[in-house]
């Protein structure tokens, strides 16, 4: 397995991947190719992939705000969970968001994901409880 930097000539795979995944996404708000596009040119390095040969088998999609990186997005072809995909790429995501100047990581789980929930604590991740999360969006595929 092979992890590197995705480009917008993958999207179709990424898509293809999520929906494996059942990952929901918005492909007419900001998972469509265009708002993909854009948030590649603007963060290249922030878009990982992990490839079994020429197939892409994982994602995960990078964000930072100078103070603390986020990996999201984070999805591996059911066909290939338990391999240590997963694990492969939040240890790439660190490296990357590391030169980036980040020393924090986080990930946001939904709390019925026990699987992601696990794999963030055998990386070393905290859960909190004591955090609630807020969020006000300007249309429903944002």
């Amino acid at each position: 397995m092979k992890v590197r930097r995705l480009t917008i000539d993958d999207y179709d795979e990424i898509i293809g991947l999520w929906s494996r995944a059942k990952l929901p996404f918005k492909p007419k708000g900001r998972d469509s190719r265009e708002a993909i596009a854009a948030q590649m040119k603007a963060n290249p390095d922030f878009f990982l992939g992990a490839f079994e040969g020429n197939h892409l088998v994982g994602v995960a999609i990078l964000s930072c705000d100078l103070r603390k990186g986020w990996i999201n997005r984070l999805a591996v072809d059911p066909c290939y969970q338990r391999r240590g995909i997963a694990k492969a790429l939040v240890d790439r995501a660190e490296k990357v968001l590391r030169r980036h100047g980040v020393k924090i990581f986080c990930a946001l789980v939904e709390d019925n994901n026990v699987a992601s929930k696990e794999l963030f604590k055998r990386c070393g991740y905290v859960e909190h409880r004591d955090i609630i999360y807020f969020s006000k969006r300007d249309g429903g595929e944002v």
